[in-house]
Formats: structure tokens, sequence, C-alpha cells
């Protein structure tokens, strides 16, 4: 089969490689549609060591199961494979296992193929008649809707009378930005410093952007809640000078770097900083029914490409020549 292989830093190209082979508890799924992530990024460019080269990327897929009893089913694909026997994964925390795995990271290849091996119960059927391109927006969709109620069950007001802020306009921003809206808040503000991607965040939802460092960025302490979807030293800063006494930042990022965060507001002034790592599978299934029903918006701010292109498209977005805030590919 042909799969997109990440083969050293800065070099990814489309490949013939074997089939995957199910075990015990495992299905094959056909790939109709997956995502390229930020992780994805980070790994081409040699930052991330648990993605050594040559590896099979992507974990971001929509596809049809090919075995097993659901053979035929359009499923949504929950990358994230756990032990289902720990306290985290019995208690309902199952993304926090100590012994979590995740496709497109050793052990598991990823779904930058026409066909991938997964456990049966890591899929969740897509509702008839919704488009398999959008369902491959479920995982980062599902970051986004984990990170903000995680985040707003610190607050001190219901998001419908807090004032928020998104740093970052790519998907995990822009995911944020219409969980927000879907929960009624009351002004949603994205700080992105990509004009084009400003635009395409504008049209997507009820949001006002900004550019960082200009007249448009919120004063200091002026808003409840923030949401870093970059995780980068100055988006850190930022959201230390704008958030207000007992608001509360969540970091979603995985930028390099740790610096940034003002220890002593977060002290003087009660800020709750937390910390937010992919999603639960109740949130997984929860955020495909949401896109499904239309509660997140058209879904239409990403780019579709055939993933024969995919070399291309790590390429143009390293280059910063891509105005959506995701590109999808096809196998």
């Amino acid at each position: 089969m042909k799969a997109l292989v990440y083969t050293k830093p800065n070099a990814i190209e489309l490949r013939d490689v074997a089939e995957p082979q199910p075990l015990n508890d495992e299905v094959l799924v056909k790939v109709d549609a997956v995502g390229i992530c930020g992780s994805d990024m980070h790994a081409y460019h040699g930052h991330d060591a648990r993605r050594p080269a040559p590896l099979v990327l992507g974990h971001e897929a929509a596809g049809v199961v090919m075995s097993g009893p659901n053979k035929g089913a359009r499923v949504a694909v929950n990358p994230l494979v756990t032990c289902g026997e720990c306290e985290e994964c019995t208690g309902g925390r199952a993304h926090l296992c100590s012994s979590r795995q995740i496709i497109s990271m050793p052990p598991r290849p990823g779904a930058f193929a026409e066909i991938i091996r997964i456990p049966e119960r890591n899929l969740v059927p897509v509702p008839a008649g919704f488009d398999m391109t959008k369902a491959a927006l479920t995982e980062p969709l599902a970051v986004s809707y984990h990170a903000v109620n995680h985040g707003a069950r610190f607050l001190p007001r219901a998001l419908a009378a807090s004032d928020c802020a998104v740093l970052g306009g790519g998907a995990i921003g822009l995911g944020a930005a219409l969980v927000l809206a879907m929960h009624g808040a009351r002004t949603i503000l994205i700080g992105e410093p990509n004009e084009p991607r400003r635009k395409a965040a504008e049209a997507a939802g009820p949001f006002q952007s900004y550019a960082p460092g200009t007249a448009g960025e919120p004063k200091d302490s002026s808003v409840d809640f923030v949401v870093d979807a970059a995780g980068a030293n100055a988006t850190r800063a930022a959201a230390s000078r704008m958030v207000k006494p007992g608001g509360v930042i969540v970091h979603a990022g995985l930028l390099p770097g740790a610096d940034g965060l003002d220890i002593r507001k977060v002290t003087l002034q009660e800020i709750v900083f937390t910390g937010t790592y992919c999603y639960t599978h109740a949130d997984f299934r929860e955020t495909l029914q949401a896109m499904a029903t239309g509660r997140l918006g058209a879904l239409d701010w990403f780019e579709e490409r055939a993933l024969a292109e995919g070399a291309k498209a790590f390429r143009d977005l390293d280059a910063g020549s891509v105005t959506a805030a995701k590109i999808v590919l096809r196998p």
C-alpha cells in the first residue's frame, strides 16, 4: 500500500509499505481522510524524540472498516490506545493512562497511509450523511472540546458571562473558539500573527481577531478565560498579561520552551493555570455529535489535498503559505 513516510528531519515521501496485520482486538480501516497536525510538523522538523524516522505519521483520521463484524461502517478514529485497566482508564480519564499509545508513534504506525490497524473500541460511527473529510476533524476538535470544558470548571462564572481569548488561529485554536461559541461565551478574541489566517478565523464564527502586539490585543487583566493553543514563550507571557484576577489560563500548545508565565501574578491574583492533553473517549463521541448537528459551525476552514501531494503540503505549511487552519489529505 502507499504511505507517506517521514524519513529524516524536513523530509517526507510517498512510499510502498507493507499492509498492516491486525492483532486480536484490532480491525483494519481504509483511510478516507487524515489531517496534518502541529505534532506532525514537530516530528517533521526532527523535534519529537517520540517519533523517530522512518515512521508513518498522522493520527487525525476517518475511514471505512475493512474487517470484523462492523465491516463497511464509516468511522472516525480515536488514535489513543490505552490499557483499559489502570486507575485512570477505569476512572474515565483514559487519556492519562500511563501506558497509552497513539498511532503515529512507535510501535503504532500512523494514518498517512491507505490502511491502518486500530482496536475496534477506538472507532466511533460517523452519522449518516456527514462528510467523511469533515469527520477527520473530530480528533483536533476533540482536543479543543476537552480543553475548553476542562478549563471552564475552574472559572468563577459561566462562560456566557466571560470574556475569552484564544492564542493561535490554527485548528486547535479555531476549534477552541468554536467550542466557546457553542457554549455562548460573551466575547471571543483570537490572536494570530498570520493575516490570511485571521480573516479565515473571523469567517468561521462570531469572533474578532487581532495581530499580537497591535492595538487590537486585549488590555492587561481584561480576559476571564485564555486558551493558549500555541504554547510558546510569547503566548504564555501574553496570557499572563491579559488574564483577570481569578481568571483561567488553559495551556494546550506544545511548542519548545518553558518561559513566559508570570508566576508572581499567578500567585498574587489566584490565576488558575492548567495544562490539557487530548480528550476522553466521551469527549471524542460528543465532539463528533456536535459537529454532525452543526453546533461547531460549517467546518469549511480546511484545505483538501491528495496523499500523494503530502510532501508538498508539509513544505507549504513550513513556509507559512497555507491560509487554511488545516490540511486534510485523501489517500
